[in-house]
């Protein structure tokens, strides 16, 4: 590159320097500057260099000089704090669903925005147990697709399957591809979900985003909005358990008072809870009645009870007694 080109480039690379190679505890003096701008083939004195820096502060970056022997100049404040920039790091390198290449690549990404002082401290990564490696990176591009379809207010269709003990796709409906009007992205357990309403039914469905395949924006405008726009998703994911739809139930629980927080933290801050007296409170709630939820009660033991309704206790029941059915009792070892 001709060298007056270099020049012009100048006040650039010096802002470069600046955020790759300062922050509060890092520095660099006039000389080091022009010594690093030599590198890169270009001349520099000390005066440009004080009128450069100038120019970007005045643009906005918070650069300040220090004092002293060991002072000079560093950028004191980014985009993204530190502990913001770690906070990003640990939600990367934690998720399951991220490959382990993808999750390299943005973890890189972030460290360029901070210094490489900085970005040393976010390590070599976590270990994520059952890291999900076999699959591919199309749920980057299925996520965008999505956020795509909804900004410009049209449906999408889709492929969608669950994989069988072979390990080989199957296509649900027999491969016809799905028409729904997308609302938005839940993250669940680990997992992207699409909400969306299917105007065939009339109901709002949700969809694993990495079992969605060949997504396609399609002419048709989306539907049901009054029904999406009424949704609260805080209270749609709170009655789905493992986020397996089944049929939607207000049901009581009778709840030993240790458990107020767990449940709390479940259905949320507001659930309705009623004070009994003997050390339980009932718990009114609205949840997806399905093997899932029936699983989740059962985790409790004794400390919950379903109480109403009672067509959802003889489903409990039944459920019991078939998983009971599987133990028989061992008459040879003694067994109950």
């Amino acid at each position: 590159m001709p060298k007056d080109r270099n020049q012009k480039l100048k006040i650039l690379y010096i802002a470069r320097l600046l955020m790759e190679e300062t922050d509060e505890e890092h520095t660099l003096n006039t000389e080091e500057i022009i010594a690093r701008l030599a590198e890169y083939g270009i001349t520099a004195a000390c005066k440009s260099v004080y009128s450069d820096i100038e120019a970007l502060s005045r643009f906005g970056m918070d650069i300040i000089c220090k004092r002293g022997r060991s002072g000079g100049y560093c950028l004191a404040s980014r985009s993204f704090e530190l502990p913001e920039l770690k906070l990003l790091v640990d939600a990367v390198q934690s998720s399951r669903f991220i490959t382990q290449k993808k999750s390299e690549q943005l973890v890189k990404k972030l460290g360029a925005l901070a210094s490489r002082y900085q970005a040393a401290q976010f390590g070599s990564g976590v270990y994520v147990p059952n890291r999900i490696r076999s699959m591919n990176e199309s749920i980057y591009y299925n996520i965008d697709e999505i956020h795509a379809a909804i900004l410009a207010n049209r449906k999408i269709s889709f492929a969608y399957f669950e994989y069988n003990v072979y390990r080989e796709k199957v296509y649900r409906h027999g491969g016809a591809r799905y028409r729904v009007s997308p609302y938005s992205l839940m993250w669940n357990d680990e997992k992207y979900y699409l909400i969306a309403y299917d105007g065939r039914e009339g109901t709002v469905k949700h969809f694993r985003v990495d079992k969605m395949e060949s997504i396609a924006r399609e002419r048709a405008a989306r539907e049901g909005h009054r029904v999406l726009e009424a949704l609260d998703l805080a209270t749609y994911s709170a009655t789905l358990f493992g986020m397996f739809g089944g049929r939607s139930t207000a049901v009581t629980l009778r709840v030993q008072n240790e458990l107020a927080g767990v449940m709390m933290d479940r259905f949320g801050y507001d659930v309705h809870m009623r004070e009994q007296g003997d050390g339980t409170f009932l718990l009114d709630v609205t949840v997806e009645l399905s093997p899932q939820f029936y699983g989740w009660l059962f985790g409790f033991g004794t400390q919950v009870e379903l109480v109403a309704p009672e067509r959802a206790r003889g489903e409990y029941r039944r459920q019991l007694r078939a998983v009971l059915r599987q133990y028989p009792a061992d008459t040879t070892r003694g067994g109950e």
